[in-house]
C-alpha cells in the first residue's frame, strides 16, 4: 500500500491506486480533501479493528466508482497509479539490505512478543479472578453430605499413607521387576529439570502480519507531458458528470435498484432527492421499468430521474465544444400515492 507524505497539505493531482480493477484511496487527508473540494464521497470498505463483526461503520480504504475516478482525472485533480506495478518496481528492484531486513524482522518480533505478553497477562488475570470468585462463593449451596466424614475418606486414607513408606522401604532395588540403571532417576536430575523449567523464557512471540508496505511507498508524480490513464466507465457516465456539475453528491444506488443516488449536499447532512439511471439517447427500454421506477421513487419520497447525452449533430472545428454534448434529464413521479 502506497501512502502520501505526512504533511496534511494536499497537492493536485492526488494518486488514485488501481488494484484488481478497483480504485482505492488510502490516505485519510486525501479522502477528506476530495469530499470537501470535489464532492466525492466514495464508499468505505475497510474493517474497523475494534468492531470487526459489523459492516454498518467501516473505515479506510475508500473505494471510488469508475465514474468518480474518471471525473477526477478529467478535471486534473487526480491520476491513476497501478498499485501492483509500483510495488514490484520499488520492492523487487530496490529491495532492503541485509541489515535493514534484520532490523525490520527484529521490530516485528518485538511487537509480537509484546502482544504475547499482554495476552498472557490477561489470561493470568482471568485465572486470578476465577479463583477469587470460587473462594467467595456461597457455601450454603453445597450439599450437607459433603461435610460429613465417611470411613473411606477419614480412616483408610491415613493408613494407606502410613503403609506406603514402609512397603517402599522393605522392597529393595534388586527385588523390583524393572530395576535397572536406565530406569533409575537420581534426585539431582529432578531438581535440575525443575530448575531448567523455571529458567525457560516467556511466551512465544505472536506472528505479526504487516498491513502496510515497509518502507511506505511515496506517491510518484506524473510528468505534465504524460497522458493520464482514463478509467473505463459505463454508458451512464454523462448523466453522472452532468449531475455532479450541478453540485450534487452521487453515491451507488444499489440500495434502491438504480445506478446512482443524488444528494443535494453532503450525504451526512441530507437525504437523497433522486434515484438516477443513465441511458443512451436512442436506447430502447421497457415502459414498465419507467413505471416501476416512478412508483419506487415516490414510495421512498424521492424522484426517479432518467437521462442521457443528446448527440450533437452540428459540425464544429473546436474539439472541446464537440465533446461537450448536451445532457437532458427527466424526472418521473407517481401521483396519487
Amino acid at each position: 500500500m502506497a501512502t502520501l507524505s505526512t504533511s496534511t497539505t494536499i497537492t493536485e493531482p492526488v494518486p488514485i491506486f488501481k488494484l484488481a480493477h478497483r480504485y482505492l484511496l488510502y490516505d485519510v487527508d486525501v479522502v477528506t480533501y476530495l469530499r470537501r473540494e470535489h464532492n466525492i464521497a466514495g464508499v468505505f470498505i475497510g474493517t474497523l479493528p475494534q468492531a470487526s463483526q459489523q459492516n454498518v461503520f467501516l473505515g479506510l480504504p475508500l473505494e471510488l466508482m469508475p465514474e468518480e475516478a474518471r471525473l477526477l482525472v478529467e478535471k486534473g485533480a487526480a491520476h491513476i497509479v497501478d498499485d501492483v506495478a509500483q510495488h514490484k518496481q520499488n520492492f523487487l528492484a530496490n529491495s532492503l539490505g541485509a541489515e535493514e531486513r534484520k532490523a525490520y524482522q527484529a521490530a516485528l518480533r518485538k511487537q509480537g512478543l509484546g502482544a504475547a505478553k499482554e495476552a498472557s497477562k490477561k489470561s493470568d488475570e482471568k485465572k486470578k479472578n476465577a479463583l477469587k470468585k470460587m473462594a467467595t462463593e456461597n457455601w450454603n449451596d453445597i450439599p450437607d453430605d459433603m461435610f460429613s466424614s465417611t470411613p473411606r475418606r477419614g480412616r483408610r486414607a491415613p493408613q494407606a499413607k502410613q503403609e506406603a513408606p514402609a512397603a517402599s522401604s522393605d522392597v529393595s532395588d534388586d527385588d523390583t521387576l524393572f530395576a535397572s540403571s536406565a530406569n533409575s532417576f537420581p534426585a539431582g536430575s529432578v531438581v535440575s529439570r525443575t530448575a531448567s523449567n523455571a529458567s525457560t523464557p516467556g511466551p512465544e512471540p505472536y506472528g505479526v502480519t504487516p498491513t502496510t508496505s515497509y518502507p511506505p511507498l511515496q506517491a510518484l508524480k506524473i510528468d505534465d507531458g504524460d497522458k493520464p490513464e482514463l478509467p473505463v466507465v459505463p454508458k451512464s457516465y454523462p448523466v453522472y458528470r452532468h449531475l455532479h456539475d450541478k453540485g450534487y453528491f452521487l453515491a451507488p444506488g444499489l440500495r434502491f435498484g438504480c445506478q446512482y443516488m443524488a444528494y443535494p449536499g453532503d450525504p451526512l447532512r441530507f437525504h437523497s432527492h433522486f434515484l438516477c439511471n443513465g441511458m443512451d439517447w436512442d436506447q430502447e427500454f421497457d415502459l414498465l421499468d419507467l413505471v416501476g421506477g416512478g412508483r419506487l421513487g415516490t414510495g421512498v419520497k424521492k424522484g426517479f430521474l432518467v437521462g442521457g447525452e443528446q448527440p450533437n449533430d452540428s459540425k464544429t472545428d473546436d474539439k472541446q465544444e464537440s465533446e461537450k454534448q448536451e445532457v437532458r434529464t427527466f424526472g418521473v413521479e407517481w401521483g396519487g400515492m
